[in-house]
This record gives structure tokens, sequence and C-alpha cells, in this order.
């Protein structure tokens, strides 16, 4: 039994407790915490700037976005891609003339090598005879034009650069990193709530919208989809009970397809049964025995 007391340190066993606290204070061990609501965004905001959509715009996997921060994204992913091709381009230009240089040079020593030999053949083999001096000097048998010192700068390796590889022209989703397209997008049309008692502007209002067949108040616990169609925000109830029964548009009358449901995702609030990923963890060194 261990004493309890608020400064106990006789205890025969290591609490958990003791050793989160220990590894919160030595700076190592992984370090995992759980989000609160707080640290979600909401289902209305871009995901991008995290921000209240001005023109809502949606994926084809649910992720929403305001119109003018995807596109400046997709904009200046086109924009590096272009100054990246042009970087890639002049490297084989410059490895195509690096190429033409070696097999010039190459060209040119053997033609060296060949009148050499020619000048060469007239003479004696005994005056060829290597010199069989046993001096230990590094200045002996030509070593003096030699230069063994490797930290002159002349005798330093060159640095290589790094090369590079041909850019991908494909826009990717910031969100999901799948082939993202500009004409994928598509618009969200929300319906305001209609209070005439609340006074407050949009952003300050903390229901904003609702569901134009249910009249149901949309939020972060809510599921909600979007009709690919017109843009409609209704709740996956509404979906389950009421469009999948005919598959025809409640407000238009439209014809449907399962592919016309775009399940929309929402940001959480803070439950484990409302998103998966709400612990956030912190990767710190580990000391291994």
């Amino acid at each position: 039994m261990t004493r309890h007391a608020r400064n106990c340190t006789a205890g025969a066993v290591y609490t958990y407790h003791e050793k989160k606290k220990d590894a919160a204070a030595s700076g190592y061990g992984t370090q995992s915490e759980r989000v609160g609501k707080d640290s979600v965004k909401s289902f209305d905001c871009c995901s991008l700037t995290l921000q209240p959509c001005r023109n809502p715009v949606v994926t084809k996997d649910g992720y929403l976005f305001d119109k003018e921060a995807i596109l400046e994204y997709i904009i200046a992913k086109k924009t590096e891609y272009t100054r990246k091709l042009k970087q890639y381009e002049k490297q084989l230009k410059k490895e195509e003339a690096e190429k033409k240089e070696l097999a010039n040079a190459e060209k040119e020593a053997n033609l060296i090598k060949f009148m050499s030999r020619e000048k060469n053949i007239s003479h004696s083999s005994s005056n060829s005879q290597p010199s069989t001096s046993s001096s230990v000097s590094n200045l002996a048998n030509g070593k003096h034009k030699q230069l063994p010192s490797f930290w002159v700068p002349s005798q330093l390796p060159d640095a290589k650069r790094s090369k590079i590889e041909k850019p991908d022209p494909t826009v990717y989703c910031p969100i999901s990193g799948k082939p993202l397209k500009m004409k994928d997008l598509i618009e969200v049309n929300w319906t305001l709530v209609k209070d005439p008692d609340d006074k407050k502007s949009l952003i300050a209002k903390e229901n904003r919208y609702m569901c134009p067949i249910t009249h149901d108040i949309l939020s972060n616990a809510v599921p909600c989809a979007i009709i690919r169609t017109t843009g409609h925000v209704v709740t996956m109830e509404c979906v389950e009970k009421i469009i999948k029964k005919d598959w025809l548009h409640p407000l238009t009358g439209d014809k449907l397809k399962e592919k016309d449901i775009i399940p929309l995702q929402r940001g959480g609030t803070g439950y484990a049964l409302t998103n998966q990923n709400l612990e956030g963890k912190n990767e710190r060194p580990v000391l291994q025995a």
C-alpha cells in the first residue's frame, strides 16, 4: 500500500498520473490531447480560410470552400506549375549542352592520344621504362605538381545540383488530396432561417441556415447533404426518408440519381460519435533503453 499523502515518494508503483506528468516535464515522448469544440471549424466555414463562406462552393467529395479562396489556390498552383516547368525545360537544355561538350572533349582527347602515339612510335621502348627510384619524398617522380592538401579550394569536390523532376500539371484538393478542377465545383444554395425577432447580423447568429424541406436547423451536430443539381443543403434524414423514396427533388420535382447526393463534410462537435479525428498529437523524441 502506498501512503496517501500530498508529497508521497515512497510508493512501490509508478502510477499512470506520475508517468504522464514526468513525460510532459521531460520533453520526450509523444503527447496526445483531445481537442474541444472551439478547435473544430463550423460546418458552413471554408476549409481554407476557416471563415464563413461568402460564395460557398463544394467539391465532389463534400468539402466546402469559399469560391474566391479556392480559385486563388488553383491559380497559385497553376502558376507554380508554369514556373517549375520552365526550370525543368532549362535543365533539359543544359543537360543537352553538357552532353555535346563531353562528346566534343572526348573526340579531341582521342585525337590528341592518337597524335602522341604517332610521334612516339619511332622511339625506342628502352627509353620509356619507368624509373625505379625508391625515394619517399612527396616531391619525387613528378609529385611536386600535385597538391596533396585536400582542404585547398581547388581540390574540393564540386557540389552537384539537385535534379529537378518533371512537374505534375494536376491540381489536387488541399484537404482530400484528390484531383480538383474548376468545373467540378458546385455552388451551394443555403436556406436562411426566417426569424423576424432576431435582428442580429448573419455572422452573429448562432442558427443561420435550415433545411428547405424539413426546416430543421443545420449545425455541426446535424449530418447534411447537398443536392448537386440545385445546390440545396438538406439533412441526411430528409434524404433517407423523403428523397430516396421516389428519387425526385422535393422542391423542383426533377429526377435525381444517387450520385446527385453529396454528403457534406462537417466540422465537429467535440463528441466522439460525430468525428473520428478529435485527438491532436505532438510527436517528440523518444528515449529507448
